[in-house]
């Protein structure tokens, strides 16, 4: 990333609105340096200090040796480890799938088993106090040990999907994808859910896959430093973002039993970087994720090895209508228009609890988080009192005993395949009712979410309208307040299970008090779930498959996704998805898929950075080191300047005869490649260099060379200081001198600088540039990903005075851009390219500027924008 070399501050205006609505057409009012917020209702704004990946290939000369070397037989053994690799992701997501499955269910069963033991008895010895203290006991101590784990690995907490959707699109969130990461998130989102918080672990499992693709491939971990394994492979981001959205896709897979649907988030979530091979190996990925974690569920659950009857942590059953029920039908042409409306709805809900949680969450950044750690754990732990009080209260108090069906007693014929009907009449509680009734609020609370989302899926008994407004109320509250806390937690199962009372609710209403005897609930459940989920995330695509995939009924496909849409579509009249609120409230620069039609007003040489850090083709490490040191740029553009003295610089100097013969061979190379297009095209070619090469079509002798260098100099000559051009760039520069044509030959990365630094890459000014060591593409790469700091190197081994020819590590051909090119083609380049630095290079070869991801993002466009309008 290339920063700002002067003060110049970007601004960009906020001004209060109604919290629960987007940001608009803002005024030129208060000014808010980027990063910073001014006040409560102000956006948050995207922070500098941000990284993006380097996706793309550094084709140097390093690189170009790898190339020589290989051929079709190395190339398929590659693409071999790296299926090889994809495989090992999703076995092992589905393997961290299982593991927090099996002692989610072993705690939670113990849990319910004592307590629900101590109420049986106390309902008759009337110390029901003793219960809810044996259940405090226990959730308390559960969110306690999720909390500290959430402590020692901060990246943990929530659910790591806005983190993950973060990295797909290219950005580097530190610590994200770290070993110790996941061993606190998994461990830590299980004692959550035992817990008995309104969290699910589905979300957490995204997060975990994406941190299994990203480390599986490395075959090392900071957090286990002695263990290393010589692993050639995949030494870049390139490969490992690939592996991530892999991992991400398998963690999908493994939490709803849907690889298509895992393959389609990681897709539509932020992966900005795309190709047929990467869609193949993905899918392979999630693929092996579900059925690694079938396989093993159905064994030990069933005993049935390799029957393969639980594909996901999530299991919603299979729909199907009563046989001694004739009228029931799972959905008509009819309902399509409740589905609409209930889409309406749930996007309007979904849309207050994002505007809930936001406002809860920008209240923890000014007043929890400030504060000592152990405030946090605090919170988490108050959250986990009240919610224990309310579930325990209303499970005893709020309830009413409900009338069981009878298909529920005989054995229910809607459940077969992977919901037997002893699995929900088993989760049926019947606290305080006679024979044969069961309390229908505690059959809700008092249990497992995923229990609860399949008594309103399937049971076919009857749940009070007022019983199912509460618990809708209750839970939702709830969960707003507790996505958030410093635990380990996911949104996709309580957003399942309120918006399933919600469908529920509306299904009541229809048939109890309009008639509508041909409704089936579980259909309306099912639609409320998809409705109030899709308004909090606003997923289309992916969540629509994911949803058909956990339902097995592909008849759903149409109203899940109209209601989706429709939920989307009303959630975005007032804000963002949930997801995207977290990532601006990090004040992360995401890139959307595409900019708005008005930012085409703006040209590259708008938003471009245009105080340059260069180097030169031939630096003393003294420059370098004062260079790295003094900045914190991750790049640095290569380059020559145009001087028209030159031939007096070049007496008795090597550095700088260096550095002027690569500009001469660099320029004349380009002249001629120019003279050859202009010849066979029988035209001009529209740059400067075009007069000078029509004016010396004939072939030249080398002397003739230097008077056709010369001339070209001197067009573009003007008085500069006299500056060598080993010396680093001073803030004390006139803006005649900051602004002075230099020509560009390529890019540096400071990760690439430092390890020459380190490993001692240069050459005395006595020898040619030809005396230095040359390093290959491995020793290059075997530092990935954490390079060594400039600030950790010793400079008492290094000679102030010995010269570094950086040329043969610098990427000769990035990707550039023209001044004059529009800011929707620099967008789609550098988004789809994925890339991390963007030149801007002119006619004549000389960079301007350069553009980063925060030169893109919508805040700096739309500041530039009105900077356009200001000018106009």
């Amino acid at each position: 990333m290339v920063l700002p070399h002067t003060t110049e501050v970007h601004v960009v205006t906020a001004t209060a609105e109604p919290p629960c609505r987007k940001k608009g057409t803002v005024l030129h009012g208060n000014l808010t340096i980027l990063g910073e917020t001014q006040e409560e209702e102000d956006e948050i704004l995207p922070r500098k200090d941000y990284e993006s990946l380097d996706y793309d290939r550094c084709i140097n000369d390093p690189y170009l040796e790898v190339l020589e070397t290989m051929d079709n037989k190395k190339g398929r053994r590659y693409e071999a480890v790296k299926w090889m690799v994809v495989f090992a992701i999703g076995v092992c997501t589905g393997l961290v799938g299982l593991f927090v499955d099996f002692f989610v269910r072993l705690f939670t069963r113990l849990k319910f088993g004592v307590v629900q033991t101590s109420v049986e008895e106390c309902s008759q010895k009337g110390c029901l106090a003793l219960s809810l203290l044996e259940l405090l006991g226990f959730n308390l101590i559960f969110v306690f040990l999720a909390s500290l784990l959430v402590l020692i690995e901060p990246v943990a907490a929530g659910s790591g999907i806005p983190e993950i959707k973060c990295y797909l699109n290219g950005v580097k969130v530190p610590g994200i994808v770290r070993l110790r990461t996941l061993l606190c998130k998994v461990f830590g989102v299980l004692f959550g859910v035992a817990g008995g918080l309104f969290v699910g672990k589905e979300g957490p499992m995204i997060h975990s896959g994406a941190i299994v693709g990203a480390g599986l491939p490395q075959f090392q971990s900071i957090s286990l430093r002695k263990i290393q394994f010589n692993f050639p492979y995949f030494r870049s981001d390139r490969d490992k973002r690939d592996f991530v959205s892999a991992g991400a896709a398998a963690g999908v897979a493994a939490a709803f039993g849907a690889p298509i649907g895992g393959t389609l988030f990681s897709l539509e979530e932020g992966s900005s970087f795309w190709n047929q091979g990467l869609t193949w190996k993905v899918l392979f990925c999630s693929m092996s994720a579900t059925f690694t974690l079938n396989f093993f569920r159905s064994g030990i659950q069933f005993g049935s090895w390799g029957s393969f009857q639980l594909p996901g942590l999530l299991n919603f059953g299979e729909f199907k209508c009563s046989d001694s029920d004739k009228k029931c039908h799972l959905w008509t042409a009819m309902d399509l228009g409740f589905f609409v409306v209930m889409g309406v709805i749930g996007g309007l809900l979904g849309a207050t609890f994002n505007c809930l949680n936001k406002r809860l969450a920008k209240y923890r950044m000014r007043n929890v988080h400030p504060k000592p750690k152990l405030v946090r754990v605090l919170e988490s732990l108050l959250v986990s009192l009240v919610t224990t009080a309310v579930v325990f209260v209303a499970s005893m108090v709020l309830g009413e005993c409900r009338q069981m069906s009878s298909s529920s007693q005989i054995g229910n014929g809607s459940f077969q395949l992977q919901v037997t009907s002893e699995d929900v009449n088993s989760s049926i509680q019947t606290f305080f009712c006679p024979n044969d009734t069961y309390n229908d609020m505690a059959t809700l609370f008092f249990n497992p979410q995923e229990s609860a989302i399949l008594q309103l899926f399937h049971q076919d008994g009857t749940f009070s309208p007022i019983t199912l407004a509460l618990f809708f109320v209750l839970y939702f509250l709830l969960a707003c307040w507790t996505y958030g806390v410093s635990v380990p937690s996911g949104l996709f199962v309580p957003s399942l299970l309120c918006g399933a009372a919600f469908g529920r609710l509306v299904a009541n209403v229809l048939k109890s008090y309009i008639g509508l005897g041909h409704i089936y609930s579980g259909t309306f459940a099912l639609i409320g779930a998809a409705a109030f989920l899709g308004g909090v995330v606003r997923m289309t695509i992916s969540l629509t498959v994911i949803l058909i995939e956990s339902t097995n009924e592909i008849t759903y496909g149409l109203p899940i996704m109209i209601t989706l849409m429709v939920a989307k579509w009303t959630g975005d009249f007032f804000n963002k998805g949930i997801y995207d609120i977290h990532v601006g409230l990090r004040g992360v620069p995401l890139l959307e898929w595409e900019t708005e039609v008005e930012m085409d007003k703006l040209r590259a040489s708008d938003i471009m950075e245009p105080n340059l850090t260069y180097v030169y083709p031939h630096t003393r490490i003294q420059s370098l080191v004062s260079i790295l040191r003094t900045t914190v740029h991750h790049a640095f553009p290569v380059v020559t300047e145009n001087r028209g003295n030159e031939k007096e610089f070049m007496k008795g100097n090597q550095l700088i005869s260096n550095n002027i013969k690569f500009k001469k061979s660099s320029i004349l190379t380009r002249a001629g490649e120019q003279r050859k297009r202009s010849q066979s095209m029988k035209s001009y070619p529209s740059s400067e260099l075009r007069n000078m090469c029509d004016e010396h079509a004939a072939p030249e002798e080398p002397a003739e060379k230097e008077d056709l260098l010369q001339q070209m100099l001197e067009r573009r000559y003007t008085p500069y200081p006299n500056l060598y051009p080993d010396q680093s760039p001073s803030e004390d520069w006139t803006m005649e001198e900051r602004f002075r044509p230099l020509t560009f030959h390529g890019l540096v990365l400071r990760s690439q600088l430092v390890t020459l630094l380190v490993r001692g890459v240069c050459y005395s000014e006595s020898q040619s540039s030809a005396s230095q060591p040359r390093l290959s593409y491995a020793e290059m790469a075997e530092d990935y990903p954490r390079y060594p700091d400039i600030h950790d190197l010793d400079l008492t081994l290094l000679n102030p005075r010995m010269i570094v020819d950086v040329t043969p590590y610098m990427n000769p051909s990035p990707f550039t851009v023209s001044p004059n090119t529009h800011v929707s083609q620099v967008f789609n380049l550098f988004r789809t390219m994925g890339l991390r630095h963007l030149p801007v290079v002119n006619a004549v070869g000389e960079i301007v500027g350069i553009i980063t991801r925060h030169n893109l993002t919508h805040e700096f466009l739309q500041a530039r924008l009105r900077q356009h309008y200001q000018t106009l």
